[in-house]
């Protein structure tokens, strides 16, 4: 017998020190490999030499937790383990935890509710603090796999009173008008999003306290100099795709480090729901592999692109034949309530719609086809067509998917200009209806 010191598994295999497959899953080290010989001292063919490995202890520590993260309990039991999430009190944050439920469930109400501590959280004060939960939407658990699930909840006091932070509560009632309702009301978001190193808050892929080149090459570009971010952003995409989150593309964005994905069609409600559950997957898949996540609409000022969260958006009756009339209607409306739009559409959105790098001036309300440069763009599929939808190019990146879906509803189907204020619209933004 003869022992052969290996060199480390990262180099056999090709993996780089910094993989995460590397670092979470494969052992680093090879202490020692024993083979077979033939009588000549000969190392025989090798399906039939055998192979001894010892690990550094560290090494079998994260080989066993790997193995309970990925063990499947089906088989023995039929509970299953339900992570409930909720917003917490910025609004843009997202807070979770886990349950466990004596049985597979098919719907939110089928589920208990729940509560949790909203001192802790900024939702509510110390002598009174307890916030309940109710699940509202369900999502398969791509991290934890089987039966389980994630559960979408919102939040209210003790009473039954939605907290000022719950912006489903309202955004549900608007979608349940039944004049809202008759005209199936579609969203598709382009959620931005930027990935940053740890501990220096700079963007994935830029070298330290520097910039790399100008943009023009990384907008969905390919190679090691363009795209920094590329395995999370598939990871993600694939995560969305098993949860049953209706995810219909990404792509690498104008600056280096920026990613988008896009979520829709999706009708009423469900377009807030699944945004966030989406927000939530790549907070986890962020996590786990030490990323930071912003979705702050101006990361770094300069001449950098923004994060955005375009919102296309449609109703039945801009669908139809006649539809661009519509449409038009549709534009001319949020015209005088532009201000309150833009209030409701994200925190810090003014360092973002400047007039530059395709967006438009948060001051001034602007729609044209075609055009990246103003508030509401239409296609130019749609102007030929003579229906379709229109994109409000206005939210921010952390804006509230329910509150931006539920205004657009709102302002364009529930809403009614005076004759006065609809002319001035009219005048001020050249459309003719």
């Amino acid at each position: 017998m003869a022992q052969i010191l290996a060199p480390s598994m990262q180099l056999q295999m090709g993996i780089p020190k910094s993989s995460v497959l590397a670092n979470s899953v494969m052992p680093n080290k090879w202490t020692s490999v024993v083979l077979k010989q033939s009588r000549k001292g000969s190392i025989k063919n090798s399906t039939k030499f055998k192979v001894c490995a010892t690990f550094k202890s560290e090494d079998s520590t994260v080989n066993r937790v790997e193995q309970l993260l990925n063990l499947d309990v089906t088989p023995y039991t039929d509970k299953i383990i339900a992570e409930y999430i909720w917003i917490g009190g910025s609004g843009i944050d997202l807070r979770s935890k886990s349950r466990t439920i004596s049985k597979p469930v098919e719907h939110p109400s089928e589920l208990p509710k729940w509560n949790y501590d909203g001192s802790s959280t900024g939702q509510a004060p110390g002598e009174d603090s307890e916030v309940i939960l109710y699940p509202q939407a369900i999502f398969k658990d791509p991290f934890r796999g089987g039966n389980n699930i994630l559960v979408i909840c919102d939040t209210y006091t003790p009473q039954g009173e939605p907290i000022p932070t719950n912006k489903r509560h309202k955004a549900a009632e608007i979608f349940s008008n039944p004049k809202v309702s008759a005209e199936v009301p579609w969203f598709g978001i382009e959620q931005e999003y930027t990935l940053l190193q740890p501990n220096v808050s700079w963007p994935l892929g830029w070298p330290v306290g520097a910039y790399p080149g100008p943009q023009g090459p990384y907008y969905c570009g390919v190679g090691a100099d363009k795209s920094f971010g590329r395995d999370i952003s598939d990871a993600h995409y694939k995560a969305c795709l098993y949860a049953g989150i209706n995810i219909s593309g990404t792509n690498g964005e104008v600056m280096p480090g920026q990613w988008e994905f896009q979520v829709g069609p999706s009708v009423g409600i469900e377009a807030g729901d699944h945004i966030w559950c989406a927000r939530y997957l790549l907070e986890r898949i962020t996590e786990q592999v030490g990323v930071v996540l912003t979705l702050d609409p101006k990361p770094i000022e300069g001449d950098w692109n923004g994060a955005g969260a375009h919102t296309n958006y449609s109703t039945k009756s801009m669908r139809e034949d006649g539809g661009f009339e519509v449409i038009k209607k549709a534009i001319l409306n949020p015209s005088p309530r532009h201000t309150e739009h833009i209030s409701a559409y994200g925190e810090g959105n003014e360092r973002r719609l400047t007039g530059k790098h395709e967006t438009a001036s948060i001051n001034t309300f602007s729609w044209g086809v075609a055009n990246r440069g103003c508030s509401i763009r239409v296609g130019r599929d749609t102007e030929a067509k003579g229906k379709g939808y229109l994109e409000d190019r206005r939210p921010a990146s952390n804006m509230d998917p329910y509150v931006v879906t539920a205004l657009l509803a709102e302002t364009t189907i529930l809403w009614e200009p005076t004759l006065e204020a609809e002319a001035l619209a009219a005048q001020k933004i050249a459309l003719r209806v």
